[in-house]
């Protein structure tokens, strides 16, 4: 950013009110009388309920819809280990787009941990509090063990979001662009750079989806991550192959999908001349690209290409996702978000791009159509149908799946009609 824009970002932090969040009040208390309602005497009455049935916080506090978005600061954006106090603001950011996408409030909590252990414990702790965790800026692979106990320890949704989120939205535009560019998942060459939480749970759910193992490469600082070397943790060796491959270049020639959740200019446009016909490339690294758009479309004419950023066409943006996943998870009190419901969210997140755009989303990105192509595979954060779509899917398959505890609210409409039971 230049100085202006420098300026401008810290004044809207900093000015009318520092930060971006506050607690409102959600109960009248302007009289003596509701003030002993809010507090005591009345509060006595349902702190006995819930000391009978816990269950009875979801209804007389605000448990049910209140998000812990929680972290330790190791891996904030693209600023790297900065610790926790300074990882407040982007939690805070985190509550804004909760609460404006999906009307969930939240609590936003910055942890010194010294340890996995110290960190797990903290939130073990704190988690009677919340109707679920949103867990971020962990460093990897610290996030998969952190996620992976407090999943087993909590019977909240504990979801991490740089590793969840970001698969999601990969998948769900990646079917789009397979879909265009005339084919399968199931054949499809894929390379990823970048082997940390957002590559390894994006490649984890493509193969959920139908991708092949065999037909994966992961990169990382070392290059092709293969069967050969022995450096590798629990979670890159489930995708080392054996392959004489060792370079990204290497990797890249005859690929179908380049997806980069790495660094900047990686990828020369040399690489992608030698990619397979109609190639498909997500350069997610945020704010600069492993490749430029314009360096990308002028070395291939039948790309389909998606960045991280605003300012192109295609943006991976972790929005469309995470605060409609967890309003669908709050809505019927689900104990966990599960492959099953992420990948309820990819089908519609990928089903709802290839509907007719609606003339007030068109109006809000300030051009003249938008319509399923090369240059809209993934809907648009500002859709308003967002919000009718992903949490019912969501919802849903958490129900089908097991871990709901409410049902299928009677405000939710199912708009694929292969999915009503």
């Amino acid at each position: 950013m230049n100085d202006e824009q420098k300026k401008l970002a810290l004044d809207y932090h900093a000015n009318p009110t520092p930060g971006k969040i506050c607690m409102g009040i959600t109960k009248a208390c302007t009289t003596q009388h509701e003030l002993s309602l809010a507090y005591t005497p009345g509060v006595a009455e349902p702190v006995r309920e819930i000391a009978k049935n816990k269950d009875l916080a979801y209804k007389y506090t605000a448990k049910g819809n209140l998000v812990g978005v929680i972290t330790d600061g190791t891996a904030v954006l693209g600023l790297g280990n900065v610790g926790s106090l300074a990882s407040k603001p982007v939690m805070e950011g985190k509550g804004v787009l909760f609460k404006r996408f999906a009307d969930i409030d939240v609590f936003d909590i910055e942890v010194d941990a010294k340890s996995n252990e110290d960190f797990i414990r903290t939130v073990e702790s704190i988690a009677p509090t919340f109707g679920g965790i949103n867990l971020e800026d962990i460093a990897a692979p610290a996030c998969f063990e952190i996620e992976r106990v407090l999943q087993e320890k909590l019977d909240i949704p504990v979801f991490h979001d740089d590793q969840h989120g970001t698969a999601i939205i990969i998948s769900a535009g990646l079917l789009n662009a397979l879909h265009l560019q005339k084919k399968l998942i199931e054949n499809a060459r894929i390379v990823c750079i970048g082997a940390g939480s957002a590559g390894i749970a994006s490649m984890n759910l493509l193969v959920a989806l139908g991708a092949q193992k065999e037909n994966i490469f992961l990169i990382d600082r070392k290059g092709v991550v293969h069967s050969g070397r022995d450096d590798l943790n629990e979670y890159k060796q489930v995708f080392a192959n054996m392959t004489d491959k060792r370079t990204l270049a290497d990797a890249v020639t005859d690929a179908d999908v380049l997806i980069g959740v790495s660094g900047p200019n990686l990828v020369t446009a040399n690489m992608l001349k030698t990619m397979a016909a109609k190639p498909i490339v997500f350069a997610l690294s945020n704010p600069d690209p492993e490749i430029k758009p314009e360096v990308a479309l002028a070395a291939r004419e039948d790309l389909i290409m998606a960045t991280g950023r605003s300012d192109y066409p295609n943006q991976v943006n972790n929005v469309l996702g995470f605060p409609f996943i967890f309003r669908g998870a709050l809505d019927v009190r689900a104990s966990s978000i599960n492959q099953e419901m992420q990948i309820a969210a990819v089908h519609a997140l990928s089903d709802l791009a290839r509907e007719p755009v609606p003339q007030v989303v068109i109006d809000a990105y300030n051009v003249k159509s938008m319509s399923f192509g090369k240059d809209y595979i993934i809907p648009k954060p500002l859709d308003p149908r967002l919000i009718e779509r992903i949490p019912p899917y969501v919802a849903k398959a958490a129900i089908d799946s097991g871990v709901a505890r409410k049902p299928f609210p009677a405000h939710y409409v199912l708009h694929d009609p292969k999915l009503i039971s």
